[in-house]
């Protein structure tokens, strides 16, 4: 598609929209957490038990969560919170939008891994559906980050505009 009238390409549009749209996503992940609490509180922690407890973390990861994270699950769910709404903010307003989906990638490969293991000796289509919960958002992720999520819609065109 050409681009319209001030060189803008419809790409830039669709992927700022996808920006913005996965941006409030985690603004509202991140707000209850950290205005909440509940999830620093305890709830995390409860969640990761639940993930090891049920087998639902993948087996590799499982001595990470037991001897990393649940020793430290309240810095972990502080970091959590924090990081969503972080992640959220930078996305909505365009500002350092390839970094923060680059932490989004990993965070959301994290809960894949701990969280979507649909146990041993499954087809394929299996472990595929069972990361549907993470893998979309982590595809979003990537597109943003190996994309430019800010030609349109950013707070950093303000930054780098000449004679601002």
């Amino acid at each position: 598609m050409p681009e319209d009238d001030i060189g803008i390409h419809p790409n830039d549009r669709a992927l700022a929209g996808l920006r913005i749209a996965v941006g409030v996503f985690f603004v509202v992940f991140g707000e209850y957490k950290v205005v909440g609490s509940g999830f620093i509180r305890g709830g995390f922690e409860g969640w990761i038990h639940r993930f090891i407890t049920e087998g639902s973390a993948y087996p590799w990861i499982v001595p990470v969560l037991r001897d990393l994270v649940l020793p430290h699950a309240h810095a972990f769910a502080i970091l959590v919170a924090a990081g969503e709404c972080a992640i959220g903010l930078s996305l909505v307003l365009g500002l350092w939008s390839r970094l923060a989906s680059n932490f989004g990638f990993i965070y959301m490969l994290a809960l894949l891994f701990s969280s979507n293991y649909p146990g041993p000796h499954v087809a394929l289509w299996q472990y595929v559906g069972a990361s549907l919960d993470h893998s979309v958002l982590a595809c979003c992720f990537a597109a943003l980050a190996a994309g430019n999520p800010e030609r349109v819609w950013a707070v950093s065109q303000f930054f780098s505009r000449p004679g601002h």
